[in-house]
């Protein structure tokens, strides 16, 4: 098992200036590599005779020359600029894949700076961590996983740098779940989620509640002069609000996907298309802010992790439309999302929408695994694979968690 343990970092001025230097010398070599890539892809285009270009010939040519055009890259570790240019190649093998789009350029200020080193290259002692030509920086707290140390990305969000040390693991630190049962769970804008056991958790919604202040200190950067020392202290500012912003909404999609698949052994959810739902400018930014898609990795691969099954809806399935008391399943042709409560016309309950698309996805899990395994809850290993669908999107009322 591979897993990541992200650790904040506490360094002096002088290694965040040399943190800050590695990350803007992996940043160079990333767009330098990206501009020789298109150059030399164009000649190849022209003539197969001259070689195709990959991220082994970037290397060796980025070495052959350093030394004479870049020698501030010898300031800092090796592995800066060496590890960006492999991640150029991965990202342009992820493109021929048809898995992302092309690469672009890096602007300072713009991506976050970070840089990769491998496991020759540092050293964990305790709560301190070995870099080259730096020497030993502290850690907020000690690793908390034991095995083969992979890699390390060392990064900066906002003012503060983090180590991301990836371990090759058999440690499991997470019991397996508690065997409640199966649920349904119908993600929203006002609810981030509606459990079919009856229960709404409301989101944290931080964005929402910090909009004011964003928008007050996005107006003072505005106004500072570009370059000056004011325009940096604003800035710094903006930043450290994002970034409380962002652990606010990690932090509230921690607590609620831990205590999913620490009580459920089996969760159905939607297969929503996020990046098509945000599209719609009058709920992008309530959307954004509730975090669907971060909701779904962490409920995966926390699940993964406890021998639980997240069972994912199809984008058809219509779940809010179809009636979930028993041996009814009467589909109603037509509901507005206005619509909150509904009757079904053919038995006569009325529905809480919410909670009758997670009762039917419920339904749904149970129905899945059932199909997949030969029995409700034959195990972890049982995880249907949903083949992909046209955009579904669905709505629903915040309350609070009962």
């Amino acid at each position: 098992m591979i897993i990541s343990h992200k650790i904040r970092l506490n360094p002096n001025n002088k290694q965040a200036t040399y943190l800050a230097k590695a990350a803007g010398t992996a940043r160079f070599a990333y767009n330098w590599a990206l501009a020789e890539w298109q150059i030399q892809y164009a000649a190849w285009k022209e003539d197969n005779s001259q070689p195709k270009p990959n991220q082994m010939l970037l290397r060796r040519q980025l070495n052959s020359i350093k030394r004479e055009q870049f020698p501030w890259m010898l300031e800092v570790t090796k592995n800066a600029p060496q590890m960006a240019i492999i991640q150029l190649g991965a990202a342009f093998k992820n493109f021929f894949a048809g898995r992302a789009k092309y690469p672009q350029f890096k602007k300072k200020g713009k991506s976050r700076d970070s840089f990769t080193l491998t496991n020759d290259q540092f050293a964990i002692d305790a709560s301190r961590i070995r870099i080259p030509n730096l020497g030993l920086v502290r850690m907020r707290e000690t690793l908390r996983f034991s095995g083969k140390i992979l890699s390390a990305t060392v990064s900066r969000n906002a003012d503060q740098w983090f180590a991301s040390i990836t371990v090759d693991t058999d440690q499991n630190h997470l019991p397996p779940a508690e065997n409640q049962g199966t649920v349904g769970v119908d993600l929203g804008v006002s609810a981030l989620a509606t459990l079919s056991t009856g229960e709404k958790v409301v989101g944290a919604k931080p964005h929402k509640a910090l909009l004011s202040r964003l928008q007050r200190l996005s107006r003072s950067l505005s106004r500072k002069v570009k370059g000056s020392a004011n325009r940096h202290k604003a800035k710094q500012k903006l930043a450290k609000l994002h970034a409380r912003i962002a652990n606010i909404r990690q932090n509230s999609l921690h607590q609620l996907t831990t205590d999913l698949t620490r009580r459920f052994h089996t969760v159905g959810i939607e297969d929503l298309n996020v990046s098509g739902m945000v599209k719609n400018r009058h709920l992008s930014r309530a959307i954004s802010d509730m975090g669907f898609f971060e909701f779904r990795r962490q409920l995966e691969y926390k699940a993964d992790r406890r021998g639980a099954v997240v069972v994912v809806a199809d984008r058809f399935f219509a779940s809010s439309k179809t009636c979930s008391a028993s041996g009814c399943g009467h589909k109603v042709d037509k509901l507005p999302l206005s619509v909150r409560e509904w009757t079904c016309p053919l038995c006569g309950v009325v529905h809480d929408r919410d909670i009758n698309a997670a009762k039917n996805l419920e339904k749904y899990a149970v129905s899945s695994t059932v199909s997949a395994c030969g029995g409700e809850g034959a195990g972890s290993r049982c995880k249907p694979k949903v083949k992909p669908a046209p955009m579904k999107q669905e709505f629903n009322r915040k309350l609070d968690l009962g």
